[in-house]
């Protein structure tokens, strides 16, 4: 969820602890289990294509993007972030500006090319980018229909009553969303003034609605308040509570043209894994790790190949003064797509011994997100998150965390045999 409370936020830190396992053979996060997981997976687009109805449909090197709305807006920076997260080198939360991720991102792209590490977009940098610069920054889709027919509920920050939800799912349909494109409600706000897409004409918008009309947007923003439905578009069927998502299915929305989503059916066994690939925007074409290293003091993931090249890194949260990462070399024992959470109080430093032990539905709003890579090291894993935008910002209890997007890359990369080493 993207409104951090206190009891979220400690179980997002508190993610690795007892491996009291219920029903897997492999260490996991406080008793997670193996997958079994409810899924409400996105529609199939095609035979070829096991990703959603909004996957990317890029040009081939060298020609241009025949796009119907281009973006009236130069994001020169958002564009970097789109070309270095389709190329492994992931810089969070995509939006448009250089923070932490984004130079993590830059330096692993400079690394793998053989340029200066900057960590900056230098001119030179630009130059190796270049030849992606056929790739927009943005591009304009059609919100599948079917989001509207999904519930979505408020996850409570008690334990004890998350316990008692089927899943741990998304809160509205615009936290879906932003999840999709690898980015933030507030990010697809800038790029939809007013509720309709930037350089979209009116006239365009027929047959698909604009989630809220101006004067309820601007008015919105100005009051920090979520803008009303207007009354021709159906509301999404948010919580009980009232809260209302600014955007709506069926809607034309413009958002961060995330690619490498091309999902291939046939290498994906699990169908609940395959619907969490394509809600998250990631495709299997995702290289394999010999060998993957944390650095605590860098904050970064990078991932190696046999031939002992850079292929991947991304931005992590790992360890804090309590749960130090421990420092060393170790080994992969096992991984888990959505996976369960046992919280136990008692092996949680923060937690009163006398609050009862719950055991958490899966979902991308669950303490280790949609994840688990559990390690030789007794209760540690790397896992993903339900706060993207607070990766590298914030400590755990020892354990790596990701974004719910990058945890599902990595873990189509590594297996057994990929080495671990956790460094300073």
């Amino acid at each position: 969820m993207r409104t951090v409370t206190a009891a979220v936020l400690l179980m997002a830190l508190a993610a690795c602890g007892s491996n009291n396992n219920d029903n897997s053979n492999s260490p996991q996060p406080t008793g997670v289990a193996t997958t079994a997981f409810a899924a409400t997976p996105t529609a199939v687009a095609t035979v070829e294509n096991g990703a959603d109805s909004m996957a990317s449909k890029d040009p081939g090197q060298g020609q241009q993007t025949a796009t119907q709305h281009p973006d009236p807006v130069q994001r020169p920076i958002m564009q970097a972030q789109v070309v270095l997260d389709r190329q492994g080198f992931g810089p969070g939360v995509i939006d448009g500006k250089m923070g932490l991720s984004t130079r993590n991102a830059l330096q692993g792209f400079q690394e793998a090319h053989g340029l200066t590490i900057s960590g900056e977009l230098d001119e030179a940098t630009k130059q190796a980018l270049g030849q992606w610069s056929n790739i927009p920054a943005t591009r304009v889709v059609r919100i599948p229909q079917d989001w509207g027919d999904r519930p979505y509920q408020k996850v409570p920050s008690d334990p004890a009553q998350q316990a008692q939800m089927q899943r741990l799912g998304y809160e509205s349909l615009d936290e879906r969303l932003s999840e999709r494109f690898h980015t933030t409600v507030a990010v697809l706000k800038q790029l939809n003034p007013g509720g309709k897409p930037a350089g979209v004409k009116a006239a365009d918008l027929a047959g698909g609605g604009i989630a809220t009309a101006q004067g309820n947007a601007k008015a919105a923003e100005q009051t920090g308040a979520t803008a009303s439905p207007s009354p021709s578009v159906s509301p999404s069927p948010d919580v009980a509570e009232g809260a209302r998502s600014v955007f709506t299915a069926g809607q034309l929305v413009r958002v961060p043209n995330v690619g490498a989503d091309r999902i291939d059916a046939d290498k994906v066994q699990d169908k609940t894994w395959q619907a969490t690939l394509a809600s998250l925007g990631v495709g299997t074409g995702e290289p394999m790790a010999a060998k993957i290293v944390v650095s605590k003091r860098g904050k970064w993931l990078k991932v190696y190949d046999t031939g002992g090249k850079l292929v991947a890194e991304f931005t992590v949260s790992s360890g804090s003064s309590h749960d130090p990462l421990p420092l060393g070399n170790w080994g992969i024992t096992g991984i888990d797509h959505n996976p369960y959470f046992s919280y136990n109080p008692k092996l949680l430093w923060d937690v009163p011994d006398t609050k009862a032990k719950q055991r958490l539905p899966p979902g991308p709003n669950g303490p280790v997100g949609v994840v688990w890579i559990a390690l030789t090291k007794k209760h540690y894993g790397i896992h993903g998150t339900p706060d993207p935008e607070l990766i590298g910002r914030t400590q755990s209890h020892g354990c790596v965390r990701l974004t719910n997007w990058d945890a599902a890359r990595l873990a189509q990369m590594v297996d057994k045999s990929t080495k671990v080493v956790f460094q300073a």
